[in-house]
């Protein structure tokens, strides 16, 4: 459908949601007219802004409060045709007294209140693939372990990871970035030792992973990730004493995409404190760092660890909106 056509249809899929809610107190003089967004349709009814999802629902809720709090609303209606139970669940972690949200799930016509899904149960990953973790670290990557999956990653990027073949059930470790370069590395390279494959992999990786290293695509991948090795190396530059990688909030889907990750450490009083990094404006990023700390360790202290350009007001306005200790640093 075209864009100009499916923002209309959705301006008036919004208007009627609203006044099948609101019924007769419903004052067109009270409301704004509908505005496009990026994830959907939008207006404003007595300070209360009204957002309808049609786009990456399960990352709506960061950008539907920017918006809403750029023009002045006081609350917010979610109203989400999907992912409205993980929306709900960091809507919640929102204070009502500084700006109340309220997640509807939409079928058709159909506005029914969102339940807050539970986190994802913590998955471990099988014995067998855990005993490549050796392997891993003796070729020189980080072992990284993250909802059940065993990885190698250099300075961020992954570039090995433990499989098991749905055909024969045997074990393996399949080295390169992604699913596709694993494939086409397994194709190429199949005759080579899996250690001398995977070293060769990461001495050649290294070399772009650095700093002062010229632009690669190899350095333009997983920034987020990037950053969280440096801190880890480097947590002093936070102020704290120590920090490690845990697994994020909900798993990751794709290596390629830029995505938030997490690490959890304390500072010299050993207050716990939860590294939320970032790469790029990421106006989503608070409600992710809000969940992640409701899975990592609910009353840590949280900082959102952004590249020093990538800072912007509007993620420090989401962060004081948030309930608990959440703060935007920029790391240059």
């Amino acid at each position: 459908m075209e864009a100009d056509r499916r923002a209309r249809l959705l301006g008036v899929a919004l208007r009627a949601l609203v006044v099948d809610r609101l019924g007769d107190g419903f004052d067109e003089s009270c409301a704004t007219g509908v505005t496009s967004m990026g994830r959907g349709a939008a207006l404003v009814h007595r300070q209360q802004a009204w957002v309808l999802v049609d786009d990456r629902h399960d990352t709506a809720l960061g950008p539907a409060v920017a918006w809403a709090t750029s023009v002045g609303a006081t609350s917010l209606q979610l109203l989400a045709p999907q992912a409205a139970g993980l929306l709900a669940r960091r809507a919640a972690c929102f204070s009502p007294e500084r700006f109340p949200i309220e997640v509807w799930q939409i079928e058709d016509r159909r506005q029914t209140p969102a339940v807050a899904e539970a986190l994802p149960a913590d998955v471990r990953p099988p014995p067998e693939h855990l005993e490549l973790t050796d392997l891993i670290a003796g070729a020189g990557a980080d072992v990284v372990v993250e909802h059940g999956v065993v990885a190698g990653e250099v300075a961020g990027l992954e570039v090995c990871r433990a499989v098991t073949d749905p055909q024969t059930g045997s074990v393996r470790l399949e080295v390169g970035v992604g699913v596709h370069d694993r494939e086409a590395f397994t194709l190429m390279h199949g005759d080579v030792p899996v250690a001398r494959a995977l070293a060769d992999v990461v001495a050649a990786v290294q070399r772009h992973r650095r700093r002062g290293a010229e632009p690669h695509p190899l350095n333009r991948l997983a920034r987020e990730r990037l950053l969280r090795h440096q801190l880890i190396e480097h947590p002093d530059s936070l102020g704290l004493r120590t920090l490690e990688s845990v697994a994020p909030p909900v798993p990751r889907r794709n290596v390629k995409d830029a995505v938030p990750c997490v690490a959890r450490g304390s500072d010299a009083e050993g207050t716990e404190v939860l590294v939320v990094c970032s790469h790029g404006i990421d106006l989503d990023v608070v409600p992710f760092a809000l969940d992640a700390r409701m899975a990592a360790q609910p009353t840590a202290t949280v900082i959102i660890a952004v590249e020093g350009r990538d800072a912007h007001p509007v993620q420090s306005r989401l962060a004081g909106l948030a309930t608990g200790d959440v703060r935007l640093l920029a790391v240059p």
